[in-house]
């Protein structure tokens, strides 16, 4: 996979491990309820040696690039938290992650791991759709005080609502690829037909309504 900019090389590891799936002709249901022939699920990068490592150097690079003056490394729960720790660990910085909501129980925490009021935080993401669960882990640290300098993740589906939701946020958002680069690789590798490009770049006007 030489010569391929990071964005093309992470498209090929996903599409190679199945971490990503595309299916036009057999539609994923979402638990949104949206019908669509894309099933992200980057979890699995982390059972592969080979992606799980370009991933975690990608983002630790991104997280070099654009976010130097970073304290700590915050993964979106779930499954944001092990990329995230791997990352944290790579760039030899602190951890925590956030939950969606506090905890019942206990300390009610949902912030875990230790922060404090001051701190610039990076938030790890591993796909982001509509964003507004990463939005909501970015809330929780700016409640407790702690600056968020963006979230950098792994895939994004490229939405118009998610530009804007983190736009209206303040929250700068680096992605290592998405879809459009994705189904570019895809039809280089011969993983989808003509017809099926067709499919795919009609969901994309329209996700929420598609194959209803």
């Amino acid at each position: 996979m030489s010569n391929l900019t990071i964005s093309q090389e992470v498209a090929q590891h996903l599409l190679r491990i199945k971490a990503i799936q595309l299916r036009p002709d057999q539609p994923f249901t979402w638990a949104s309820g949206w019908k669509s022939p894309i099933y992200c699920d980057n979890r699995i990068s982390l059972s592969d040696p080979e992606a799980r490592t370009y991933i975690k150097n990608s983002l630790s690079a991104v997280i070099k690039g654009y976010f130097k003056d970073v304290d700590v490394i915050a993964g979106v729960a779930t499954a944001g938290i092990a990329q995230g720790a791997l990352v944290a660990d790579f760039l030899d910085l602190p951890f925590c992650y956030v939950r969606p909501e506090p905890k019942k129980h206990g300390m009610g925490n949902q912030i875990e791991g230790f922060v404090k009021a001051g701190q610039k935080a990076v938030l790890i993401e591993d796909l982001i759709s509509t964003g507004g669960s990463s939005l909501k882990a970015a809330e929780a640290l700016q409640q407790a005080g702690v600056e968020v300098l963006g979230m950098a993740a792994i895939f994004t589906y490229g939405f118009g609502i998610a530009d804007e939701n983190f736009q209206n946020a303040g929250i700068p958002l680096v992605t290592l690829s998405n879809y459009d680069v994705l189904v570019e690789e895809a039809i280089k590798l011969d993983y989808i037909s003509d017809t099926q490009l067709v499919t795919l770049q009609d969901w994309r006007v329209n996700p929420s309504t598609w194959g209803v």
